[in-house]
């Protein structure tokens, strides 16, 4: 029976090779195929910065993501995504990933941002300017850590680590046997934002006793920077200037209720926008006050302005001016005030000022008072920062916890001071320099300061994410307007034909970690399933001599006598 059997098997197999082909082909691939790729994780992503400022570029110019993940140990890092961690980074690493024309970079925040260490936050605080000093084609994003990723990333750095250290045949072996991750993005590619308005608000308190009353302008713009806008707080910079702003138009606005205490001065108050961005909204103000409008209080007698920046944490204040106040002027006055308030009410307290000349070649502004100065009116800039190039003034480590409320609350008094004695006068009327004026029911609310801070340090501030319909500006806009008289907002929109800015979007997404094979794993399963088919094949062929030959080795020997 056996035998009839191998006959038919023979002959049919043999003249019917596509009949072996389709009964045999399918039967394999379904048992081999392997099952659809399961996302091992699914989180959100933080693209860098992408802008365009007077024409030059800066940033990632890419957002797309669809490459396999790599650590930076790993000896080729073409075409993969490079995760990083931010307690392993490094500018050296970072340039590295961009030399071998690495796919993408991914790197991963700590959860809780104020428990980083000191050195870690400088240093990166440091190295921001440098990673948005130049356009780079690679997509760069940030991801806030979490035990999936963590896992993700130590798997991955396992995988990356180990090849160094193996010998060829055993990292191909590995290559082709490990489990890798497949990081794919869910966005679009960016483009840029039409019609994207920067808004700004002002607001005033009328001095009394005639027409031509000098004008005090106090500014600081509220918005936020970092090499990542949706993870740009501005906590000091420049949240601590605005909550400032805030109290010190709170306090004034107490004063011009009474008629015993409301000065001969207007207060003008202005909280910008696009600060960040050479001070966009500032200059456009000062273009629609100064060139396009007959009745303006800047056209008039401005004593001086003063900005406000960085005021949160620190001993020391220092007085930026672009040209040191003459003597006799309102400037000089201001100035000869902060002194002596700090030096009689708060000795621990150093005061400077800070002299540098606007520089025109540059391509950003030092400090926001130099919109001013270019348009000649007096102006400085009052921080707790000797320098503008310091890093924490654009930087996502710039968090709530940067910001002391005791500090700027002592701060905010020196201020409120000082512009009271000028205000009403008080060094030439005799008044002693340990003479307090803001006292209880008049005194700096350290509970307001805080309320603010932690309200602007709840979102990103970032220019490119603050529409005109946003919560940050109808909010700022209510407490302008509760302090103040004729608040109104003022817009900025790029020329379209020669745009001073350029924002752009997918600044934020949603990424996929899917667990795969390499792709060296699919062609040594190719292999392996042309070698079982060919064996298949030439056993099918010859099945008749294959059965022969079984039968020989299977057939029990017969004894002889």
């Amino acid at each position: 029976m056996f035998e009839e059997a191998s006959e038919v098997f023979d002959n049919m197999f043999k003249s019917s090779f596509p009949l072996t082909f389709i009964v045999f082909i399918p039967a394999v691939l379904i048992l081999v195929s392997p099952l659809p790729a399961e996302a091992a994780h699914e989180f959100t992503v933080y693209r860098m910065q992408q802008y365009d400022l007077q024409g030059q570029p800066y940033g990632t110019r890419n957002a797309i993501l669809n490459t396999e993940a790599r650590t930076v140990e790993a000896e080729v890092l073409s075409r993969r995504c490079v995760i990083m961690r931010l307690a392993d980074f490094s500018y050296e690493e970072y340039q590295k990933a961009l030399r071998q024309s690495a796919g993408a970079v991914v790197i991963i925040l700590p959860k809780n941002m104020s428990a980083v260490p000191q050195d870690i936050v400088q240093q990166f605080m440091e190295l921001e300017p440098e990673m948005l000093a130049t356009e780079t084609i690679v997509p760069v994003y940030f991801a806030m850590e979490d035990d999936e990723l963590l896992s993700i990333y130590t798997q991955t750095l396992t995988s990356s680590s180990s090849q160094g250290s193996l010998s060829a045949a055993e990292v191909l072996l590995h290559t082709a046997t490990a489990n890798g991750f497949q990081m794919v993005t869910s966005g679009a590619q960016s483009k840029a934002i039409s019609d994207w308005a920067i808004t700004s608000l002002e607001g005033r308190l009328a001095g009394v006793g005639g027409e031509d009353l000098p004008t005090i302008v106090v500014v600081a713009h509220y918005d936020s920077f970092g090499v990542a806008p949706w993870l740009s707080y501005g906590a000091d910079s420049n949240g601590s200037g605005v909550s400032m702003l805030l109290e010190l138009a709170r306090l004034f606005s107490k004063l011009y209720t009474y008629k015993r205490t409301h000065a001969g001065y207007n207060l003008l108050f202005f909280v910008s926008g696009g600060g960040k961005f050479n001070y966009q909204g500032t200059k456009r103000w000062l273009e629609d006050n100064l060139d396009h409008t007959d009745s303006s209080l800047l056209q008039d007698n401005v004593a001086f302005v003063l900005c406000l920046d960085t005021l949160g944490n620190g001993d020391s204040l220092h007085l930026h001016v672009s040209k040191p106040p003459k003597e006799g002027t309102p400037q000089y006055s201001l100035l000869k005030e902060l002194e002596m308030v700090v030096l009689s009410q708060y000795p621990e307290v150093k005061f400077s000022m800070v002299h540098k000349k606007i520089n025109l070649a540059d391509d950003m502004l030092a400090w926001e008072h130099e919109r001013f100065g270019i348009r000649r009116l007096p102006a400085f800039t009052l921080s707790h920062l000797p320098s503008h190039r310091l890093a924490q003034r654009s930087s996502i480590m710039d968090v709530r916890p940067h910001v002391d409320v005791k500090k700027l609350s002592r701060n905010t008094k020196v201020v409120a001071e000082a512009l009271a004695r000028v205000i009403y006068n008080l060094t030439e009327k005799g008044a002693p320099g340990d003479l307090q004026i803001f006292t209880e029911q008049m005194q700096v609310q350290e509970e307001q300061l805080s309320a603010v801070v932690d309200w602007l340090t709840a979102q990103p501030r970032a220019a490119q994410l603050v529409d005109k319909d946003s919560s940050v500006v109808s909010t700022l806009e209510y407490h302008l307007g509760h302090y103040l008289k004729d608040v109104k907002r003022h817009y900025v929109k790029a020329d379209k034909r020669d745009p001073e800015f350029v924002f752009y979007d997918q600044l934020k997404q949603t990424m996929n970690a899917y667990r795969v094979k390499p792709a060296i794993f699919d062609l040594l399963l190719a292999v392996c399933i042309a070698a079982y088919l060919g064996m298949m094949y030439l056993a099918i062929q010859n099945f008749g001599v294959l059965y022969s030959v079984v039968r020989r080795i299977t057939q029990p020997k017969t004894k002889t006598h």
